[in-house]
């Protein structure tokens, strides 16, 4: 059932495993608000997702007429506006259970101290802790649940327990649970009952992107393999090195990221990637142009991504017109269309490096296709309609709090295929 209001749209499948997700269709505008981001390392955007869509979502609420504060940690620059949002610089404490909550929890005393904000997006699940007190405030708050955290790797078992009770937490203090993904809506619907908005993340558009970057880096346009990942065991970096490793592959595999909290990890990508001298290891590249670069000359993306909803390194490389070999997960294939060459293990991998380096043609119509869906189903300004429509709601007084403040997670597991 398809039930159609002026301002959005709410999709009420009839399986079991579904509850509404509510989409942004048309936006109404209304008077300025104030919106605080919270939750992330902030802006200028140079690590993640959470970052680039803050910036990216950021700056266009401000061009509307909307008063955008972002709280950010660890950034070189220290200057207070950025883009038309006001920056507030906080610390954090540098230890990997901590940093994300101890800066959080001083950016929620901050709001709380300050100018009440009409609405907030906090992001990431593990922050729900501090919703109580932002509610309490006053300030209604949208809560942004990433990915499924709590099935990473690099978490023990209490950091997992936290995160799955932090989820739960959420979905019971929140005014609203963003989804990026439909298949973290449907997680959640399955999980709590409970209805999601979903707001995915937007493509960047690379084209005519010049060659020096890469060349200095001894690579051909066209001619190598490209990986971009955190070196975490749900990434399956070293499942793609074992892979390429054991391939007759002529063109190069380009490896970036680095693995901050997992040196076990790091070595054992290492130790298959032997002395091979097809295999070359850039580790972080933070030069924004430099990755458009890489991204927008590669053959292919390999992109092993596994927990969370839509990737933006996997948007990015669909938006630089660049086929994929995509882990075989429902959030890689839903974000793809389908359209590119998947894997389950390094078998798979040893035969898309082997044949596709003589299959041009079939990999440059994939890759035409990403960047075509990349054009028309990740803009950025769609993304940042649906978080004006949905502050403009937080800001009305909509809330599904009465909805979420008694849910319990059902018993049944979820699929994750």
């Amino acid at each position: 059932m398809v039930i159609a209001h002026d301002r959005t749209e709410i999709i009420t499948a009839t399986e079991t495993h579904s509850a509404p997700v509510i989409t942004t269709r048309a936006r109404r505008r209304t008077a300025q608000l104030s919106i605080a981001m919270v939750g992330t390392r902030g802006v200028p955007a140079a690590y993640g997702g959470f970052e680039t869509a803050v910036e990216e979502v950021g700056k266009r609420l401000v061009e509307r007429g909307h008063r955008v504060r972002v709280y950010t940690r660890g950034s070189e620059s220290r200057e207070k506006s950025y883009l038309g949002m006001e920056v507030v610089h906080l610390p954090a404490v540098a230890q990997k259970q901590l940093e994300t909550l101890s800066h959080t929890g001083l950016s929620t005393l901050h709001a709380l101290a300050h100018r009440r904000p009409d609405a907030a997006f906090v992001f990431n699940a593990a922050n729900s802790p501090f919703l109580p007190m932002l509610r309490a405030r006053g300030i209604p708050t949208a809560l942004h649940m990433d990915g499924l955290e709590w099935r990473r790797s690099k978490w023990g078992a209490r950091g997992k327990a936290y995160y799955r009770g932090a989820e739960l937490f959420g979905v019971r203090t929140a005014d609203a649970l963003i989804a990026d993904a439909p298949g973290i809506a449907a997680y959640y619907a399955h999980q709590f009952r409970v209805p999601t908005e979903l707001l995915r993340y937007g493509a960047p558009i690379i084209n005519d992107v010049p060659t020096d970057g890469i060349e200095g880096l001894g690579l051909r346009p066209n001619g190598y393999h490209l990986v971009v990942a955190r070196f975490e065991p749900e990434n399956h970096v070293l499942e793609i090195v074992e892979g390429y490793q054991r391939s007759s592959a002529r063109m190069p595999l380009v490896v970036v990221g680095s693995a901050p909290y997992s040196a076990g990890y790091t070595e054992s990508i290492r130790n298959a990637a032997g002395d091979d001298p097809r295999i070359i290891f850039l580790g972080g590249v933070f030069d924004q142009d430099l990755l458009d670069a890489l991204y927008a000359h590669a053959y292919t993306y390999v992109h092993g991504h596994s927990v969370g909803g839509t990737n933006p390194s996997l948007l990015r490389a669909m938006g630089a017109r660049t086929a994929v070999i995509g882990y075989d997960v429902q959030f890689n294939r839903e974000v793809l269309d389908d359209q590119a060459w998947f894997f389950v293990d390094s078998t798979d991998l040893v035969t898309h490096f082997s044949t596709l380096e003589n299959e041009p043609e079939a990999v440059d119509r994939l890759a035409a296709g990403n960047q075509r869906r990349a054009e028309v189903a990740f803009r950025w300004d769609d993304v940042a309609d649906g978080y004006e429509d949905l502050a403009q709601r937080l800001a009305a007084g909509e809330s599904m709090h009465k909805l979420g403040r008694r849910a319990k997670r059902t018993a049944e597991e979820w699929d994750f295929s």
